[in-house]
């Protein structure tokens, strides 16, 4: 359990970013899941519930998702559901239990760049970006490779332009944090291959993708998996082994092509 000397919850986004560069031990507060399960030491927490930063939105080509919204919105909430295949709302379907979905937020899971996040994977994969306070708006991937720095997370936008999507994980349990996960996207020729969890936070397998995006033939789906597990590079703790991640990749990524090829 977190433990902590001050709570504010201040009544703008402008504020909020003051407190919290204020102090070093100073922290952002969403639905606190995932503080909870450590044992983290906060100077003040800056509870940014109020701010109106949740719910997902239809903003014309793009769908919105404020920071503060719960797995659980994202799982269950139809326009996640109707596009990119279901792939999102699948994502976040394994993660725990639905009592604890409906408290994790996704501004989390973005900001705080968790390896183990299914979402970060899947989102991935798709046209995302973030939107900072401070940093302002920048795609998912140029925000997971920069440094970390204090600022707060406020949205997220995926464009709706039809990628074909398919999420795949392997779990040495129902409700445990994934030992892998992979995300395969197709908009036209245009192919994207990301893979998480590998302990690692989540990357796109840049060879691959660009091999799967200019091939003709693309009936071997094998062979662009390997390469993918190739390129990356993958970790051991608890729940595996480095050359069994390695192998996982391998079959995980064959089925997700698998899967988006069958989507014509």
């Amino acid at each position: 359990m977190f433990t902590l000397k001050e709570f504010v919850q201040p009544k703008s986004v402008e504020e909020a970013y003051e407190i919290l560069i204020s102090g070093r031990n100073n922290t952002v507060l969403g639905g606190t899941a995932f503080l909870r399960m450590g044992s983290k030491k906060i100077g003040t927490a800056v509870d940014i519930s109020k701010l109106e930063l949740n719910g997902v939105k239809d903003a014309g080509s793009l769908i919105e998702i404020g920071a503060c919204t719960a797995l659980r919105e994202v799982e269950t909430h139809p326009l996640l559901i109707d596009h990119f295949d279901g792939a999102v709302s699948d994502s976040v379907k394994n993660i725990i239990g639905v009592q604890f979905r409906n408290i994790a937020t996704v501004g989390a899971s973005v900001f705080s760049k968790y390896g183990f996040s299914d979402l970060l994977t899947v989102l991935l994969a798709l046209d995302t970006e973030v939107e900072l306070f401070k940093a302002g708006r920048l795609p998912l991937d140029a925000f997971l490779k920069s440094p970390c720095e204090k600022d707060i997370l406020m949205r997220l936008f995926i464009k709706k332009n039809g990628r074909n999507v398919s999420y795949q994980y392997l779990r040495n349990s129902a409700s445990d944090y994934p030992v892998l996960n992979a995300a395969v996207s197709k908009l036209g020729s245009q192919w994207t291959v990301a893979v998480g969890a590998r302990p690692q936070r989540a990357a796109i397998a840049m060879k691959a993708s660009e091999a799967l995006s200019n091939s003709s033939n693309r009936e071997n789906p094998e062979y662009y998996a390997n390469m993918a597990a190739d390129e990356l590079r993958f970790g051991t703790n608890a729940r595996g082994t480095a050359q069994y991640r390695h192998a996982m990749c391998k079959v995980l990524v064959k089925r997700a092509i698998m899967e988006v090829l069958q989507c014509r």
